[in-house]
C-alpha cells in the first residue's frame, strides 16, 4: 500500500506545468497539443525546458518502482510503477485534471522493475521516432513491444502483466493522435529552439 501511494503522488508531480509556469509564467496546458509532458514542452520551448520535464517525468516512474522492487517484490515494483503512471495521468496536484499520456513514467517504471526490458522500449522509441518523427507513433510501438520483450525473456508474471496493461493505456490515451495519423494531419516532430509566447 505504501508503494502505491508513493508512485501514485509522484507520479502526480506535474513537471511539464510547473516549470513553464516558473520559467515562462504561461500555462502549457494552453499551448501545443496541451498536454503538460515532455513531448509538448519540448515542441512548443524546445529543449532547453522539454528535457529537464523529459527527465524528471521519467524518474517519477523509475525511483518508486526500483525502490518496490528492491525492498518488497516484483509486484510491489509494479504496482508501484502503475501508480506513478495513474498519478501523470491524473495528477492529485493538478486536482486530478488531465496531466500527460504517461510514455516517460512507463519507460521509467520498467526500467525499475525490468531494466532490459526498459532499455529494449526505449531504444524501439529512439529508433522508430528517428524513422518517423512522430513521437505518438514512437511511444506506440514501444509501448506495444514491451509485452513480447517481456514474454521473450521470461520476465516474472507482474511484470508481464504490466507491460500488457501500459500498452494498452498507452495506446488508448494516444487515440486522439491515431485519428490524426489517418488524417494525415499528425505533426511531425521538429527540433527547433523555443517558440515565442
Amino acid at each position: 500500500m505504501i508503494a502505491i501511494v508513493a508512485g501514485y503522488l509522484a507520479g502526480s508531480i506535474p513537471t511539464g506545468y510547473w516549470l513553464v509556469r516558473a520559467v515562462m509564467d504561461v500555462d502549457i496546458r494552453t499551448l501545443g497539443s496541451g498536454n503538460i509532458g515532455g513531448t509538448n514542452v519540448w515542441r512548443v520551448f524546445g529543449r532547453r525546458l522539454g528535457f529537464p520535464v523529459v527527465f524528471v517525468d521519467t524518474a517519477k516512474g523509475f525511483v518508486p518502482a526500483l525502490l518496490a522492487t528492491v525492498y518488497v517484490s516484483h509486484l510491489a515494483g509494479v504496482l508501484a510503477g502503475a501508480a506513478a503512471m495513474f498519478g501523470h495521468w491524473r495528477p492529485l496536484f493538478l486536482r486530478w485534471q488531465r496531466g500527460g499520456k504517461m510514455v516517460a513514467t512507463c519507460g521509467g517504471a520498467f526500467l525499475g522493475v525490468a531494466p532490459i526490458v526498459g532499455g529494449i522500449g526505449a531504444g524501439v522509441w529512439i529508433a522508430c521516432f528517428l524513422l518517423f518523427r512522430y513521437a505518438s507513433v514512437a511511444s506506440m510501438v514501444a509501448a506495444c513491444s514491451v509485452p513480447l520483450v517481456a514474454v521473450l525473456l521470461d520476465e516474472p508474471w507482474p511484470v508481464i502483466a504490466f507491460a500488457g496493461g501500459a500498452a494498452v493505456a498507452v495506446v488508448v490515451l494516444h487515440r486522439a493522435n491515431i485519428a490524426r495519423l489517418r488524417a494525415g494531419t499528425e505533426s511531425r516532430f521538429r527540433f527547433r529552439g523555443p517558440a515565442s509566447v
